[in-house]
C-alpha cells in the first residue's frame, strides 16, 4: 500500500475488503466482444469510405441524407432537393437528429458511415448479454454474437450507401434484451429510440409488445402495442402527410393494389384476394425467389430457434411484409430491409438453445456416452453462420464478389478535379455519382432534375415534367464526358438544355458547364 492508498488508523479491514475496481471485473470474453465490435466498425467504416471516395455511392441513398443532416446542422429546413421532399416527410427518421452535433464539429458524410457501422456492430452486444445469462457462459455467448456480425443481411446493409435503418439492429436488440430481463426503464428507452428510426419500426415493435404481454407483463406489453401503433399512425397521418401531403408513398408495394388505393384499402385488397383467389396469393408468395430469401435469412441460425420459437417470432411480421411486397429490394438479403429481423432471430436462437437440456446421454455397447447439448448447439450455430457468410455475406472469406473501392482511381481523381471548380454555394445539377460529394448546399439536383422530374417530389415521380423555377436557378451542371468512364446519363435531356450552358472545364471523364444567362433555357 502506498502512502496515498493508506487507510486511516483502524480502517485496515475496510481497505482489505474494498470492492474491486470495475476494470478488475472485466472478463476476457467481454474484451473479445468489444474487440469484435471495434474491428467490425473499423473494417466497414473504412470500406464504406473507400467505396464513397471511389464514386461508389449515389444520391439514393447517401447524398440525400448527407444534405438533410447538413441543412439541419446549419439551422435550415431539411428540404432535400435531391428528392424533392422534406427529410422527415420521406421517413420519420428523427434519429438523424442525434448526428447533427457531429456535423457541427465534422461536417462530412464520414459521420454517417461511421455511425452506421458503429450502430450495426453494436447490435452484437445485446446478443452477447442475452447469451451470457441464458447460456451461463460468456465464452458460449461470444458465438451467437459473432454470428450476428457475419449474418449476410448485416454486412450488406452496412455497404448499401447509408440508411437510418442501421440503428434498428442495436435498438431492437437492446429492447428485446431488456424485456427478457424485465429491465423496464431500459426497455422504454430503446423502444423510443427504435421508434425514432422509422415509422414502420412498429412492424417489429408491435410483435415485441405482444410477446411482452404474453410472457412478461400484460400491462407493459399492451401499452407497447398501443403506443407503437399510435406513433406509427401519428408519424404517417400527421407528420408525413403534413410535410408531403400523403401518409405514405409506398401503397404501390401491396400486391393486387390499384393506383388510387389508400394504405388501408390496399391492405384489405390483399385480405380479400386471400379468400377470392387464394391461388394468386400463393403464387405471389412463392414467386421470384421469395422462399429462398427466407432460407437465407434463417439458415445462419441452423433453424435452432424452432426449439422455442417465440422470441424469434418477433421478426415474423417484418419478414412477412418483406415477401408480401412487390418491391424487389425488400425480399433480397443484400438490402437494408432485412436488418430489422436479425436481432429477434439471433436472440431467439440463444433462448432456444438455453431451453435445451444440459446433457444428452445414451448407452453404447460397453460404454455410456454423454453429449453436452448446449455447447454442441452453439457450435452448430457458429458453423452455420460461417457457411452462410461464405455463401452470401460481403466478407473477405466469402464467395460474394467484393467491391472495396479504390479512392485514387483515375475516374474518381478526374471527378475531384472538376468538383473543386464548383463554388460552394452554387446551385448544381449533377450526375448521381457526383452528388454525394457536393451535397452540402441548399440546392442540388440529380440530373436530369430539375429539367425533367425523375424520382422527385412528394409522390416520387418517375418521369414527370420540368420544374421551371428550379431549372432557371441551376448555375452549374456536372456530367460525364459521353462515352468515357463506367457510367452513363440521360443524354437526350442534356441535348435539350445544352445550348443554355457553356463548357467551363473538362478532362477525360468529366465536364463542368456553367449557365449562360444570355441564352434562354430551351423548352
Amino acid at each position: 500500500m502506498t502512502v496515498l492508498d493508506r487507510a486511516p488508523e483502524g480502517d485496515e479491514q475496510s481497505v482489505e475488503h474494498a470492492p474491486p475496481r470495475w476494470w478488475h471485473r472485466v472478463t476476457t470474453p467481454q474484451v473479445v466482444i468489444v474487440g469484435l465490435v471495434v474491428l467490425y466498425t473499423t473494417y466497414f467504416t473504412q470500406r464504406s469510405l473507400n467505396i464513397h471516395h471511389a464514386l461508389g455511392t449515389a444520391s439514393y441513398d447517401s447524398a440525400l441524407y448527407d444534405q438533410g443532416v447538413w441543412l439541419i446542422s446549419r439551422g435550415e429546413t431539411p428540404f432535400v432537393t435531391l428528392m424533392g421532399r422534406n427529410l422527415f416527410g420521406d421517413h420519420t427518421s428523427f434519429v438523424l437528429l442525434l448526428l447533427v452535433p457531429f456535423y457541427w464539429i465534422w461536417p462530412s458524410v464520414g459521420v454517417l458511415f461511421f455511425a452506421q457501422s458503429a450502430a450495426i456492430g453494436a447490435g452484437a452486444i445485446p446478443v452477447f448479454l442475452v447469451g451470457r445469462t441464458r447460456l451461463r457462459s460468456e465464452w458460449l455467448a461470444l458465438v451467437p454474437a459473432a454470428a450476428y456480425l457475419v449474418h449476410p443481411a448485416v454486412g450488406h446493409t452496412n455497404l448499401e450507401n447509408f440508411h437510418p435503418d442501421a440503428f434498428l439492429g442495436v435498438f431492437v436488440g437492446f429492447a428485446i434484451w431488456a424485456a427478457l430481463d424485465r429491465k423496464w426503464k431500459t426497455y422504454l428507452l430503446f423502444l423510443l429510440l427504435a421508434l425514432s428510426v422509422k415509422e414502420d419500426a412498429s412492424l417489429v415493435l408491435v410483435p415485441l409488445g405482444v410477446w411482452v404481454a404474453v410472457r412478461r407483463d400484460r400491462r407493459i406489453g399492451l401499452a407497447t402495442v398501443a403506443g407503437c401503433i399510435s406513433f406509427m399512425a401519428f408519424a404517417m397521418f400527421v407528420v408525413m402527410r403534413g410535410l408531403i401531403g400523403v401518409p405514405t408513398r409506398n401503397t404501390w408495394r401491396f400486391p393486387f393494389s390499384r393506383p388510387d388505393d389508400s394504405t388501408v384499402g390496399a391492405a384489405f385488397r390483399v385480405v380479400g384476394k386471400t379468400f377470392t383467389d387464394p391461388k394468386a396469393v400463393w403464387d405471389h408468395f412463392t414467386s421470384d425467389d421469395r422462399p429462398w430469401y427466407l432460407v437465407q435469412m434463417t439458415a445462419p441460425f441452423a433453424w435452432l430457434f424452432v426449439r422455442k420459437p417465440w422470441v424469434a417470432a418477433i421478426s415474423a411480421l417484418v419478414l412477412f411484409t418483406n415477401i408480401l411486397s412487390t418491391f424487389w429490394y425488400q425480399y433480397q438479403i443484400e438490402y437494408h430491409y432485412s436488418l430489422i429481423a436479425v436481432p429477434a432471430l439471433s436472440i431467439g436462437t440463444v433462448c432456444a438453445i438455453a431451453a435445451m437440456r444440459d446433457e444428452f446421454s445414451f448407452n453404447a455397447p460397453g460404454v455410456r456416452i454423454s453429449i453436452l447439448v448446449r455447447p454442441v448447439a452453439v457450435i452448430t450455430v457458429g458453423v452455420a453462420a460461417l457457411v452462410s457468410s461464405f455463401l452470401w455475406a460481403p466478407v473477405p472469406w466469402g464467395r460474394t464478389p467484393l467491391f472495396y473501392g479504390q479512392p485514387d482511381n483515375d475516374w474518381a481523381n478526374a471527378a475531384r478535379e472538376i468538383i473543386d471548380l464548383v463554388p460552394d454555394d452554387a446551385v448544381v445539377a449533377a450526375h448521381y455519382r457526383i452528388t454525394p460529394h457536393i451535397a452540402h448546399r441548399r440546392e442540388i439536383y440529380q440530373f436530369p432534375v430539375p429539367f425533367r422530374s425523375v424520382l422527385y417530389g412528394a409522390d416520387g415521380i418517375v418521369d414527370g415534367p420540368r420544374i421551371p423555377a428550379r431549372a432557371e436557378r441551376v448555375e452549374y451542371v456536372v456530367l460525364p464526358v459521353p462515352g468515357a468512364g463506367p457510367t452513363s446519363f440521360p443524354a437526350e435531356d442534356w441535348t435539350v438544355v445544352r445550348p443554355a450552358f457553356d463548357l467551363v472545364a473538362a478532362n477525360v471523364y468529366w465536364a463542368l458547364y456553367a449557365r449562360n444567362p444570355d441564352v434562354e433555357l430551351p423548352t
